[in-house]
């Protein structure tokens, strides 16, 4: 038994059912959403290194979203609540 089947043993039923060639084509999916992977030679890319650019670019889009949402704050704290602007972004918002 190889040591990924042995350490899917001890996950959930749903889980484990996921065959070699699923998570293959997951891994290629997710490939194809990292923008650092999106290269001809991305096919090359370990799995370990693609979860490890996978969760780099996560915490980058992380990072911006916070960097938006404090830009956003200070918009919002830079006009009058009852201007035009900001019935703007309000509606933007919602």
């Amino acid at each position: 038994m190889s040591t990924r089947r042995a350490s899917r043993s001890s996950q959930p039923a749903s889980v484990a059912n996921i065959s070699d060639e699923q998570i293959s084509d997951l891994l290629s999916k997710l490939r194809q959403l990292i923008p650092q992977l999106r290269t001809n030679h991305a096919d090359k890319v370990s799995a370990s290194k693609l979860l490890q650019e996978t969760c780099s670019y996560i915490r980058s889009l992380h990072r911006e979203v916070d960097d938006l949402s404090d830009q956003l704050s200070q918009l919002l704290a830079s006009i009058d609540g009852d201007s035009d602007q900001a019935a703007i972004i309000r509606s933007l918002l919602l």
